[in-house]
């Protein structure tokens, strides 16, 4: 039923917390991992030009980071994982990777049903709603 999970992460602490849920999935299921960082682009419109090279480089790099740290994670498991970044809106970009690697579930964070909380409470809703693939929703409001 499930053999390829798609994990997006924003590289917080509290994605701790959805990594658990995608692992006991992936384990349970043998299902492939893959694991997304995007990029928002959206911020860079309000941003310098001459800033946006430098911030892009930054959060590429966050991106790794997040995404070799939460790979390790399900490579302890014996699980084939492999990890992307993508930069644009992330709500497109997760749902265009869901698409692209023939997902089955997406799990992801959600801060809730406040929006003005958090952006990731947005996306998730917005993933959730559009979804042609079951959709994971981890709580980490309090997390």
């Amino acid at each position: 039923m499930y053999d390829t999970v798609l994990l997006p992460t924003d590289g917080s602490e509290s994605a701790e917390t959805v990594v658990e849920h995608a692992r006991d999935v992936a384990v349970r299921r043998g299902a492939d991992v893959h694991v997304l960082y995007v990029v928002d682009d959206r911020a860079f419109l309000t941003m310098d030009d001459d800033r946006v090279p430098e911030v892009t480089d930054q959060l590429q790099a966050e991106g790794e980071r997040a995404t070799s740290e939460v790979a390790a994670a399900f490579e302890r498991e014996d699980l084939d994982v492999t990890t992307e970044l993508r930069q644009g809106d992330p709500a497109d970009e997760i749902l265009a990777a869901a698409a692209d690697r023939d997902a089955d579930l997406v799990v992801m964070g959600s801060h809730g049903a406040d929006p003005t909380r958090n952006l990731l409470g947005s996306v998730s809703q917005e993933v959730v709603t559009r979804s042609s693939v079951p959709v994971l929703t981890v709580n980490v409001a309090d997390q």
